[in-house]
């Protein structure tokens, strides 16, 4: 019985132990993002959408976001590219957080948001839904999966430079009611337009992530202060926007227990949240206004200061939203009665020729009837002074016509000052590839500053592992804190810019990942398009110079190759240094402790690691005084004979293989055949003092052999792919024997008599005596 109690026992803590294993993995949050800038287009490349996009991506891949993204992408690669992230996105769980980041020109038309291709050719309103991809067809099937917080950024209320039409469009975006669990944002509030930056970054999208590199912030917090950000950094010419129904507390970062206690505490925010408007004074009143985004708080601040300097700028913010509100539910109805009574408050507002073109659609007469049932909107009619703001395409905040005082300064109740780091961003260096984004200067995160413990972590993500001041690659730490505060080490931002990851390139090693279609897309288009950085090839040419000399490419590392810091080359994982790599790679011989330089002046090879060169002119015609080169591991030439010193003792051991172990007699044949003969130290020279001298090869009768006995034009070295030879890789001589060999040697002695002018040798072993 006892027995059967503590199986049982077992078996229920086996149990629960199991259930909180797969509740805590349950819990683990996959946090995925798509990232798009499109800055190409054919009427006029954009200045800061790409770069914007590679921003967003990289803050994103520190909060751990398994980030896929892309730039100047066209329709068909834009749909498919988001098909195959929503399978992603399913295959993740229900406890998935979902980004979505489009910049780049956007439109609105009949009510709907379209974000535009690279390939959209708009000549008139009605190419739009054609043209473009409906915002719509991207959010409604993210909203239908089971995610649990799914964010949607559309930075793309720009001027659009649409051909002039009698029938304009309305400008900017429309404005939209966001899906359950969705928070849908805009670079500019509805139906207004951002003024185009100069770059290299866009105000929004670095408020954005100077907000979201801030830990702890709801996103409710993080999109408030962006507002109030751009509109401080633009001088009131832009406003964003933002809806939510995400009702999960969510944040990007998580803040350390002994982090520096913000400026203004989360009680202070409260309270000033909740604060009537007209208990502010004048300027901080418009920043809570504006803070607060909503029509009651404008309202409040114009009914309090109605004739302050911003109540200007306000009725223009008020009037933008009335129009965008009056013509959702407009269009939400969608119905004669709808359209007749928007034309009835807005005859030549935003969306009156939207209003027309549904009116045809209906079959209907463009002016109303004598009588019809008026629509009863949420907003009252807009009072006359509200009409010039919204009596035209699109509202500009910036428009010179409008005479806007610039906004207040922000007090720091509302809004912290800007990081010093994030203040002014360094462009980022071009991109390396076709449709990969470009990847910024990093900027560190402070110490405190960390993405929740609780989410699971990217695949490859390096910039993940990096946002301290600590380098690490693939779990191991290269480069530690301190190394910046010496003086002679890198900064986390140089380290993951020019010598990041230790063996790539920082573009290489921090890029954000292609979709799976467009990686085989950008493998057929790479190189075809003009001020692309080439991919690196994973071999290198054989006529290269010493790496990293003359801004030759540098050698390879498992593909990649070695970046220079500080005109030093960086060390490999196992501590040695890249050698250049030559003939299916081999590596060439040192030279004075450096690498070689395989060029037309390598003449022959000696034992393992050993070139013989000529010097000048006589090292073409075989005259010029030869040298040897140390070996590839320094050692010196003297550790034993060399080939030339076998040959010059006519080593048994390479020339007698067919000839019982006695040395080989070479027969004018055989010497025309290809072999040769090796000099043996003994003769008379041309070259300098102090090397090995060469003599000129005899036939047997004492004549001068040919042409083709001739040492160094016999050895085949003179490539730029020189091959070491391996200390199993001996020379070996192969000297087939002949039938008629017998009856050649004994008429050498005669085809000696047919050279006149040819004194033969004298004098040496094997020879006869000279004649006084």
């Amino acid at each position: 019985m006892r027995m059967l109690q503590k199986f049982l026992g077992f078996l229920v803590l086996f149990l629960v132990l199991g259930a909180s294993a797969t509740g805590a993995l349950a819990q683990q949050q996959k946090r995925l993002a798509f990232v798009i800038g499109n800055a190409a287009y054919p009427s006029g490349a954009l200045a800061t959408p790409a770069n914007d996009a590679g921003l967003i991506a990289q803050t994103l891949q520190a909060a751990g976001f398994d980030v896929v993204g892309a730039r100047d992408v066209d329709q068909e690669s834009l749909r498919g590219a988001y098909r195959d992230f929503l399978a992603k996105v399913s295959a993740a769980g229900p406890d998935a957080v979902v980004f979505v980041y489009l910049a780049g020109h956007g439109a609105q038309f009949e009510g709907d948001n379209y974000f535009l291709p690279v390939d959209a050719k708009i000549g008139n309103p009605a190419d739009v839904p054609i043209q473009a991809v409906r915002v719509s067809d991207l959010t409604r099937p993210l909203a239908a999966l089971p995610t649990k917080v799914n964010i949607v950024v559309l930075d793309a209320a720009r001027p659009n430079d649409f051909p002039q039409s009698d029938q304009p469009l309305a400008g900017g975006l429309a404005l939209v009611d966001p899906d359950p669990n969705m928070l849908i944002a805009f670079n500019a509030a509805p139906g207004t337009a951002a003024p185009e930056g100069k770059g290299p970054y866009g105000a929004y999208a670095q408020a954005l992530a100077e907000m979201m590199r801030d830990g702890g912030l709801s996103l409710e917090d993080l999109f408030d202060r962006t507002r109030l950000r751009v509109n401080e950094v633009t001088q009131g010419a832009q406003v964003p926007w933002d809806v939510s129904k995400i009702n999960t507390p969510f944040v990007f970062f998580d803040r350390a227990p002994d982090a520096p206690a913000p400026k203004v505490s989360e009680a202070e925010s409260q309270a000033d949240r909740t604060r009537e408007i007209r208990d502010f004074d004048a300027h901080d009143a418009y920043v809570a206004a504006l803070d607060r985004d909503t029509m009651r708080g404008y309202e409040d601040f114009i009914v309090a200061y109605p004739h302050d300097p911003m109540a200007k700028r306000v009725r223009a913010i008020i009037a933008a939203r009335r129009e965008a509100i009056t013509w959702r539910q407009t269009w939400m109805r969608d119905t004669p009665e709808a359209y007749w009574s928007y034309l009835e408050r807005y005859p030549h507002g935003p969306h009156a020729w939207d209003a027309r073109r549904r009116l045809e659609h209906f079959d209907a007469a463009f002016d109303p009837p004598p009588s019809f049932s008026v629509i009863v909107y949420d907003v009252p009619p807009p009072p006359p002074e509200e009409i010039i703001y919204v009596d035209r395409p699109v509202l500009y905040f910036d428009d010179p016509d409008f005479d806007f005082d610039p906004p207040p300064p922000v007090a720091v109740v509302f809004l912290p000052p800007r990081p010093p780091e994030f203040i002014v961003l360094a462009a980022p260096p071009p991109p390396v590839g076709v449709f990969v984004l470009p990847s910024p200067v990093f900027v560190p995160f402070p110490r405190w500053i960390n993405p929740p413990h609780d989410i699971v972590p990217p695949p490859d993500n390096i910039i993940f592992n990096n946002i301290h001041n600590t380098t690490v690659i693939n779990n191991t730490t290269i480069n530690e804190n301190n190394q910046a505060a010496q003086g002679g080490g890198l900064t986390t931002g140089q380290k993951l810019t020019a010598g990041a990851v230790g063996l790539g390139a920082a573009a290489l090693a921090t890029k954000v990942a292609l979709p799976p279609l467009l990686q085989k897309r950008a493998a057929l288009q790479q190189g075809k398009q003009p001020g692309l950085v080439a991919p690196l090839s994973k071999t290198l040419a054989t006529e290269h110079a010493l790496p990293g000399a003359d801004g030759k490419t540098l050698p390879l590392v498992n593909g990649k190759t070695v970046p220079l810091a500080n005109g030093k080359t960086l060390p490999l994982a196992n501590g040695k240094t890249a050698v250049p790599l030559v003939n299916n790679g081999k590596t060439l011989p040192l030279v004075n402790g450096k690498p070689a330089v395989a060029d037309s002046r390598l003449k022959t090879l000696g034992k393992q690691g050993e070139v013989v060169t000529g010097q000048g002119a006589g090292a073409q015609t075989g005259k010029g005084k030869l040298r040897k080169l140390p070996t590839v591991n320094g050692v010196p030439v003297t550790n034993g004979p060399t080939v030339q010193d076998k040959l010059g003792k006519n080593n048994p051991a390479i020339l007698s293989d067919q000839n019982g172990g006695k040395p080989k007699k070479f027969t004018r044949k055989d010497l025309a055949a290809g072999a040769t003969l090796a000099p043996d130290g003994q003769g008379t020279g041309n070259g300098g003092e102090g090397g090995k001298k060469f003599r000129k090869l005899t036939g047997n009768g004492g004549g001068q052999a040919g042409a083709d006995t001739n040492v160094q034009r016999n050895v085949k070295v003179n490539k730029p792919n020189v091959q070491v030879l391996s200390r199993q890789e001996k020379p070996q001589f192969q000297v087939q024997p002949k039938p008629q060999a017998h009856q050649q040697e004994r008429r050498l002695p005669e085809l000696a008599k047919q050279q006149p002018g040819k004194k033969p040798t004298c004098g040496h072993p094997g020879e006869p005596p000279c004649k006084q």
